[in-house]
Order: structure tokens, then sequence, then C-alpha cells
């Protein structure tokens, strides 16, 4: 790995797609990097789609041990009120536009109210970065991985 930051810099919330491909030879350095740099935070809505993926006790203790070390950020009404305003937004832009998981739009206004990227593998942030204030960051490049 060179001597640049992890991932561009800054605090960074990372969905649950870049959770699950953390492991990857093409990005384990540099999310081990920014894993011991304090960059990554997490959310009560990454942790419940990844607790979903657990196959059972001991794994699911595995994730929430994983995630404990991180900064929570916070979901009330106002990140609720900044989702909803994305969602609305991308609306008026073409029928449809808007259809994306509810999941997403909640870790990506979590991520704006605090300032940080979203960090993932999900088209999906794009779209969302189009109307919010976050910067939309790939682990990898779409279809690498």
């Amino acid at each position: 790995m060179t001597d640049e930051t992890p991932f561009g810099g800054g605090l960074l919330l990372a969905d649950s797609s870049a959770w699950l491909r953390a492991g990857h030879p093409g990005v384990v350095e540099q999310w081990s990097a920014a894993l011991r740099g304090g960059q990554m935070v997490t959310s009560p809505v990454v942790e419940l789609e990844l607790a979903y993926t657990a196959r059972d006790a001991d794994e699911h203790e595995r994730i929430e041990r994983a995630l404990g070390s991180h900064r929570r950020l916070r979901l009330d009404d106002s990140t609720a009120r900044g989702a909803l305003g994305a969602l609305r937004e991308l609306a008026q832009r073409s029928p449809r536009y808007q259809r994306l998981p509810a999941t997403d739009y909640l870790i990506a206004a979590a991520a704006e109210r605090a300032g940080a990227d979203v960090l993932h593998y999900d088209r999906h942030f794009d779209r969302l970065a189009e109307v919010m204030g976050f910067r939309s960051r790939w682990i990898a490049p779409a279809g690498s991985l």
C-alpha cells in the first residue's frame, strides 16, 4: 500500500456492501488501515443489515464485537427527515428514480448529518449522493469484486 490515506481519507460510514467485501485481497489492506486510523463509523441500520446476515448466534456475536469499537452515528427524527427529503428530491427527477432500499436512505442521511462519506459497493449510493451532502466512495471499482 502507498502512504495515501485509505479510501481518500475522511470519516467513513461503511455500508454492509463494503463490510461484506472487506476481506477481499484487493481491499483488505486499505480497509485495515482505515480501521486502525479510526476512520470508520457505524450506524444502527448498518448494524442491523450485518446482523441479519449472521447464520448463527456465534457469528452474530462476532459481528457485534467487530462493530462495537466504532463510533455509532445517530438515527433520530432529523436523520429520518433527511432520508425522506432525499426520497422526495429523487422522485421529482423522474418516475421511480427514488425506488431505492429504505435502509440506504437512512444510511446516507446518517452519513450526511455526521459529515461522513459512505463507503460501499452499491450503485444506490451514487444516486443518493446526487441530492445529499455526502461523498459516495466505492470500496473498489464497480464490477471488480
